[in-house]
């Protein structure tokens, strides 16, 4: 049996607390845009895709191994920004700052411990990002509008100490996530 799963950092309350009052903000735009609920909202650092149940225990340690090499990353929100074109956008996301080289570091060693369990290996460089809403087809009005009004966005810095392994199951109401295991950032790299 397998399940599709990931790894990712939950939000910190302040940044959670932006993003809330955000998304509120965010939705009185007419924008053709399916909106993620802010509890849903996380850091991913590396999308699993199916795995199999056998495979949990032995993944949980080898991320345990890169957990307690690495100690907490300091991160804050900074803008709102659209993957994709004006034409044709597909993901509105806001962008984070703070300790992003070593976070990239840190997820550089997680894949590359990761690989024996068959887990693809992401081609695009790694963007620390929170997804907040994804278009659906078409162009949206009023997007340009919506880009300059969140362009400051910003948050207080806080810190990232735990890295979740997430089982995600897809419903017909939305996206569910169960939390699997967890690991602290112990380490000082």
């Amino acid at each position: 049996m397998e399940i599709r799963s990931f790894l990712a950092f939950e939000l910190p309350k302040d940044i959670k607390t932006v993003v809330a009052d955000t998304s509120r903000d965010m939705k009185k735009f007419s924008l053709n845009v399916r909106w993620v609920k802010p509890e849903n909202i996380h850091l991913t650092v590396i999308f699993i895709g199916n795995i199999r149940l056998d495979y949990l225990a032995p993944l949980g340690e080898k991320t345990g191994q890169v957990c307690n090499r690495f100690g907490p990353f300091q991160v804050s929100l900074k803008g709102v920004g659209i993957f994709g074109s004006k034409n044709y956008p597909r993901v509105i996301w806001t962008r984070l700052e703070g300790d992003l080289k070593p976070m990239t570091i840190f997820r550089d060693k997680l894949r590359k411990n990761l690989e024996p369990f068959g887990i693809k290996v992401e081609k695009r460089s790694f963007k620390p990002h929170l997804t907040l809403g994804r278009f659906r087809k078409g162009t949206s009005a009023h997007l340009d509008e919506f880009l300059t009004k969140f362009e400051d966005l910003s948050s207080p810095i806080c810190t990232l100490d735990e890295l979740v392994l997430f089982k995600s199951e897809l419903k017909p109401t939305g996206a569910f996530y169960t939390k699997l295991d967890s690991w602290a950032l112990t380490g000082r790299d």
